[in-house]
């Protein structure tokens, strides 16, 4: 027998248990007061879970026993493996959860109950006469032994009996009958109303709701009134025939309890009694499995919401202490079981979505605080919440409980934004962003704004975090760094420490920190906390460094405040990344505690330099740094003095001292030292010239050194003005210092220096006529006529070259080199236009390009005349270059060509220092006693994407260049990497060779690294090339470094570029040039290179 059903209300919370409303709590229990500081960590370890988790853990049990409902797909079906995973959650034995499975089998059981919410119907029949019904809805849970029989003539006997049609009317009591309210006149009605029927078993029940049109008792003349057509004059006659007041049946839905799952929102199709009207609309309804009148002894003494919120605490706790170490945090993903057993208990004890999600919140807040949960999670969380204050309201003690928690999180989260650096380290940013975002989330929700009356403006509040987050970190800093000796000396090196650790705070700040504060706060974490560093580091200077002293400084304490002087000017440059920059800082005077510093620094340079300049000359033998050099002509004190100048502006670009009047006299002090220095350099420097006269009798050569040596320092002063920036500094003191004491200051004090080094520079240089450019051109022309027998090389360029030797000699011994070589350089280009233009003709003989090849060698020896004429620099220009690449290339075989190709590649790998198409690291060395190379290709990086889901699937191809040398070595492939643009191969090769082989010219190992490609040919992603004699191991003095790592950037060619690729081109007929050409031009076409 059914028992009673009872309705619930539309809108209603809680449990239906009469024992159990949430929104209320059970009257506490009397328990005894622990004193926890004197309690065994075992004894407290048993009590609680005595009186917390075994509460919880037989909830879960009487749950689990009592569960309704067809599991769904996302769910645990199994009960068994939902004990176990109970067991492992709650760390309860075997012992005890036998123990508290069999007090909870011994409980009452709950009454079950069906919750079913009739929320509307579309298109349903019209009965009355205007075309619209009187809907109503009866609902009732039909047992088997409910279900009515009729008889039937029908079957294989008199009494054979068959269900009558699927309705409760009047097939069950009106007691276990519910009833819908009656919606007037509408064919789409809307009830949105829930009910509660009770049941005591499923197996074999079922759920039947009928709807019916309610007909009241009308007169003839109000129903002739409703006439509008012939089907209402239809049902008039219809009506007459049946009695009066009968309701009309109007379709009817019959679902088998064990069909439905613990929850269920659906439409279903109004089945009707016959087929005169089979479409009879649908209707939508939902369903839940609720529980009623649970056994009192069960429970933890809390509303339903808070048992809620405890096992959620448990399962989450239990699966972060399961999740994979070492990974990030937890996203809040709890497992199948535990999803399946929340859910059972949230849906039969009623609770509704909008306490589930505030049991989350509580467990989540206050889990994080304690345990490394992502911050989405909390997001999550209180978009919910927000959604649902809007639709539901909370009773009066959740709202509190509500308030309280979200009061607590923001004190927590501002804690945590004080406490920034030490909590979140730079590469834990994003987890700082995460937070942010969920407390601005949380502050502008409706349900924080309702629930605190007070008006939180959250960017003051993150504000006033980060200044006193500030001042306790510089506090700290401050105190870390004091000296335990408190004299000036130390307490200056303690000041400078502490100002190192301001700058390297605000260069994390910039670099990091205030991307993730502007993004999220719209607070520039930078301008607020140099702010706060700005003021306590002035009070600093103010209390450590006197404004002025009346005594001289010591050189030990000038030299302890420079490098605090300039850690101050780090920071206080920092000032321009601030928001307001016209704000008045404290420290903008700061350089004034260090202005009776200031001499004493200018003057230790000073002094510094020259010393080391005195030191150099006495140690100089005026002979060449480097012999036979064409570019290095100078001696080794011409080089310690510009690296002096070098110092010297140094400690100019350090100082960068702010006020414009003292930066110009500091300028001019600087520049009159490097004058005085030039000077004294140039009196030092021949006198030791005029010692090392006297003793090696060599004064030719030593003059020679000189006059370079000068004209060295020569070109070093013309380059101070630009070197200083006297352009801005003039512009900085625009509004103190004059435009003519600037110049008669400073550039007069230059051009008197470079004054007397020009005059003591070679003073004349012969100038030739054109008529030696004329008589190099007929010379040439001679040499190049091809007319009649060809002489040999050698002997075809004599009367060049001893014309050159005669006219040159002369002015080669009487003038300066670099006066000397601004001679020669003119005709040296003439010579090298005649000799461009005669190799054009087109002449198909070997012996024609090798006899201007030889010329071409004679001339670059003439005019180079070992070191002492033009320098390798200016004879390599770009026409003789490609004069001379054109002659080498034709005189080649195709073998040597493809060999200074590969040469050409490695040399260009070598220069090649971006990476733009990525990189490839790999180890090489090789063992002689073995004749083997080995080679381990380590990873590659940065590589481009090729794919369409914005990855590649890499490997790298090794191959020994140029493949006529190797012919016995196949060409090596590492493994696939699958959609990596970082792979990690670590894979080793080994390549038996000679050593004969690996030293020889163009012997190089190609590495390409290609994206593998299923279906079409493998893309290209770049190449690298290393040349073998550069692998350790092949040289004597070598040993094999296995360790050393060898970082090649990948390249792309540049088609149809090589004159040494257009050159094999044109020969044909070998047919291993052309297979070399092939496989270049392959790159090329895959080349991103234009």
């Amino acid at each position: 027998m059914n028992p009673t059903a009872s309705r619930i209300a539309h809108g209603q919370q809680g449990s239906p248990a009469p024992m159990r409303k949430l929104g209320t709590t059970r009257k506490p229990r009397d328990r005894k007061v622990f004193n926890l500081k004197d309690e065994d960590p075992e004894d407290t370890k048993r009590r609680v879970k005595e009186l917390e988790l075994k509460p919880l853990y037989k909830e879960m049990l009487y749950t689990i026993l009592h569960r309704l409902g067809k599991p769904s797909p996302e769910h645990i079906s199994d009960n068994r493996e939902l004990f176990q995973y109970v067991q492992k959650a709650f760390s309860m034995s075997q012992a005890e959860h036998e123990e508290l499975l069999l007090k909870v089998q011994g409980l009452e059981p709950p009454t079950s109950c069906l919750m079913v919410t009739v929320k509307e119907a579309k298109g349903i029949l019209g009965k009355d006469v205007s075309g619209f019904s009187d809907p109503y809805c009866m609902l009732a849970i039909v047992h088997p032994s409910d279900s009515p029989f009729e008889k039937s003539s029908k079957g294989h006997g008199p009494l054979f009996r068959k269900p009558k049609k699927a309705v409760v009317k009047n097939t069950i009591s009106e007691d276990f009958i519910q009833r819908s309210s009656v919606k007037k006149q509408t064919l789409n009605p809307i009830w949105d109303e829930t009910f509660v029927l009770e049941f005591e078993d499923n197996v074999g029940a079922e759920f039947h709701m009928d709807m019916w049109d309610m007909d009241e008792i009308e007169t003839l003349g109000q129903k002739l009134g409703e006439i509008t057509d012939l089907h209402s004059l239809k049902r008039i006659f219809k009506d007459a025939k049946k009695g009066q007041g009968q309701d009309d049946f109007l379709g009817n839905v019959v679902i088998k309890l064990e069909d439905l799952h613990c929850t269920e929102d659906e439409w279903y199709i109004l089945e009707p009694r016959t087929e005169t009207y089979p479409d009879r609309g649908k209707c939508h309804l939902q369903f839940k499995f609720i529980h009623k009148e649970r056994d009192t002894s069960l429970g933890t003494g809390q509303p339903a919401y808070t048992t809620y919120c405890g096992l959620l605490k448990q399962f989450v706790q239990y699966d972060i202490s399961q999740h994979q170490e070492g990974s990030s945090a937890w996203k809040g993903e709890l497992c199948a079981p535990a999803q399946t057993l929340l859910h059972l208990h949230a849906t039969l004890n009623n609770l509704q979505p909008f306490l589930q999600d505030l049991g989350k919140w509580l467990a989540f807040s206050k889990l994080y605080q304690s345990l490394e949960l992502d911050s989405n999670i909390l997001l999550h969380q209180v978009t919910s919440i927000e959604y649902q204050w809007a639709m539901e309201k909370l009773p009066y003690q959740q709202k509190h409980e509500l308030a309280d928690s979200l009061q607590a999180f923001l004190l927590y989260g501002l804690s945590l934004v004080r406490r920034f650096r030490d909590v979140f380290p730079p590469k834990s940013a994003q987890r700082l962003q995460s937070l942010l975002r969920v407390l601005v989330q949380m502050c502008k929700m409706k349900a924080f704004r309702e629930l605190n009356p007070q008006t939180i403006d959250f960017q003051h509040k993150v504000t006033e975090a980060l200044q006193e987050g500030t001042k306790e970190w510089f506090k700290m800093k401050k105190e870390l760094h004091q000296p335990m000796v408190k004299s000036m000396e130390e307490t200056v090196r303690a000041l400078a420490c502490l100002v190192r650790e301001v700058k390297d705070d605000l260069n994390v700040n910039k670099e990091v920190w205030t991307k993730v504060f502007s993004s999220t706060v719209r607070v520039d974490v930078f301008t607020v906390n140099y702010l706060e560093f700005d003021a306590l580091l002035a009070v600093e200077v103010q209390e450590t460094l006197p404004s002025s002293t009346e005594t001289q400084l010591s050189q030990e304490v000038a030299d302890i405040l420079y490098p605090l002087y300039l850690s101050l000017l780090d920071v206080h440059k920092a000032k321009s990344f601030i928001q307001n920059k016209d704000k008045v800082l404290a420290l903008t005077v700061f350089h004034v505690r260090f202005r009776d510093a200031l001499p004493c620094w200018l003057q230790k340079a000073y002094s510094t330099a020259l010393v080391r300049i005195q030191r150099a000359v006495q140690v100089d033998q005026l002979k060449p740094l480097i012999e036979n050099s064409p570019l290095i002509k100078h001696s080794s004190s011409a080089v310690d003095l510009a690296t002096c100048f070098a110092q010297i502006r140094g400690t100019w670009n350090q100082l960068s001292w702010p006020d414009p009047e003292d930066a110009f006299m500091v300028m001019v002090k600087l520049t009159e030292d490097m004058c005085k220095i030039t000077l004294i350099y140039c009196k030092m420097i021949n006198q030791r010239a005029e010692e090392l006269k006297s003793d090696n009798g060599d004064a030719a050569n030593k003059l020679c050194v000189v006059v370079n040596n000068i004209e060295h320092l020569r070109s070093v002063l013309q380059k101070v003005p630009d070197q200083l920036d006297w352009a801005g500094l003039r512009q900085r003191t625009g509004h103190v210092i004059e435009e003519g004491q600037f110049r008669n200051t400073l550039y007069a004090q230059l051009q008197h220096a470079q004054g007397v080094l020009d005059r003591q520079i070679c003073d004349a240089v012969l100038t030739l006529g054109h008529k030696l450019h004329a008589d190099i051109e007929n010379q040439i022309l001679i040499l190049a006529d091809s007319h009649g027998p060809l002489p040999k090389p050698e002997d075809a360029v004599v009367s060049l070259m001893r014309f050159l030797e005669q006219e040159l000699h002369y002015m080669n011994e009487n003038l300066v080199q670099e006066n000397f070589n601004s001679l020669l350089a003119p005709l040296w280009t003439h010579a090298i236009k005649i000799l461009h233009r005669v190799s054009q003709q087109q002449v198909f003989s070997l012996e024609f390009y090798q006899r201007l090849q030889y010329a071409l060698q004679c001339l670059e020896q003439c005019f180079h005349a070992e070191g002492n004429g033009l320098s390798l620099e200016t004879l390599h220009a770009g026409e003789y270059k490609a004069l001379k690449a054109n002659l080498e290339l034709t005189t080649l075989s195709n073998r040597e060509l493809i060999q200074k190709y590969l040469d050409r590649k490695v040399t260009e790998q070598k220069r090649y220092s971006g990476e733009k198409y990525g990189a490839v690291t790999l180890i090489g060395s090789y063992k002689k006693e073995e004749q083997k190379l080995y080679i381990e290709v380590l990873n590659a990086v940065n590589l481009i994407p090729l794919d369409s889901n914005g990855a590649s699937d890499p490997f790298v191809q090794l191959s020994l260049e140029p493949r006529y040398m190797f012919p016995e070595v196949e060409t090596r492939n590492t493994k696939k990497k699958k959609a990596e643009l970082n792979p990690l191969f670590e894979e080793s090769f080994e390549f038996l060779v000679s050593p004969e082989q690996c030293c020889a010219d163009g012997a190089c190992l190609v590495l390409t690294v290609f994206d593998y490609d299923t279906l079409g040919t493998d893309d290209f992603e770049g190449e690298a090339f290393l040349s073998l004699k550069a692998i350790p191991g092949l040289r004597e003095s070598q040993e094999p470094a296995r360790t050393q790592q060898i970082r090649l950037p990948l390249m792309h060619p540049k088609p149809n570029e090589d004159n040494i690729l257009k050159l094999l081109e044109t020969r044909r007929s070998d047919r291993e040039a052309q297979a070399f050409i092939k496989q270049r031009r392959q790159r090329e076409r895959k080349s991103q290179e234009v």
